[in-house]
């Protein structure tokens, strides 16, 4: 199996790299090449900083073009991590507006004002809402690590599981082929690990 990490220049790569290589994934490249996307059997679209520069990224070396047609077109499993689940909505009021992907229904805004510092960070817990694939064998409530400063909400059914950090947010999403987690599952000890090993088993 061959997992491309797409590479924009915005991403704490080398942490999703060792999980991958610790689950025994045969070839892990990291590129932004029209070919290594096509040639891949699954994407990462990672991603730690800013929506608007890492759009700004992804338009200026055609990824999003590349994305697109073998998300939306060829339905190559994808999985985004953090900025990298954001970036697939369909924009951020970061820095006034932005406009992403667009791979699934979703805006992203920063966390309301309160006693709770931002950004985001640490280990919090998820609720699992509904049968889902990637938190296929993991507890409800399992905890995972977060860092952001900013949330995804959706009005659409993208079979999501949240958390609750005074606001309520997207946790993980899965829709079709696609999928997104907030916080970062490489970073997650063992219950991130038996998320990207069911993202690899059952996407």
């Amino acid at each position: 199996m061959k997992i491309t990490i797409v590479d924009y220049g915005m991403g704490n790569i080398s942490s999703i790299i060792g999980a991958l290589k610790y689950l025994g994934v045969g070839v892990i490249t990291v590129s932004n090449s029209l070919s290594d996307i096509v040639s891949a059997d699954k994407l990462i679209l990672p991603g730690v900083g800013s929506f608007p520069t890492a759009m700004n990224n992804i338009k200026k070396l055609n990824i999003d073009t590349y994305l697109r047609d073998s998300v939306l077109v060829d339905k190559k499993p994808i999985l985004g991590i953090c900025l990298g689940m954001q970036l697939m909505a369909d924009s951020s009021s970061e820095d006034s507006y932005s406009q992403g992907l667009g791979f699934v229904k979703g805006t992203v805004r920063r966390f309301s004002e309160s006693s709770l510092k931002v950004p985001h960070m640490g280990f919090n817990q998820v609720e699992i809402k509904r049968n889902s694939k990637l938190f296929k064998g993991l507890n409800n409530m399992s905890d995972f690590y977060f860092v952001h400063s900013f949330r995804m909400t959706s009005d659409a059914d993208i079979n999501q599981s949240e958390c609750t950090y005074n606001d309520k947010f997207i946790a993980g999403y899965e829709h079709g082929n696609i999928a997104g987690v907030q916080f970062h599952p490489e970073l997650s000890q063992t219950n991130g690990l038996k998320l990207l090993n069911n993202f690899i088993t059952y996407f």
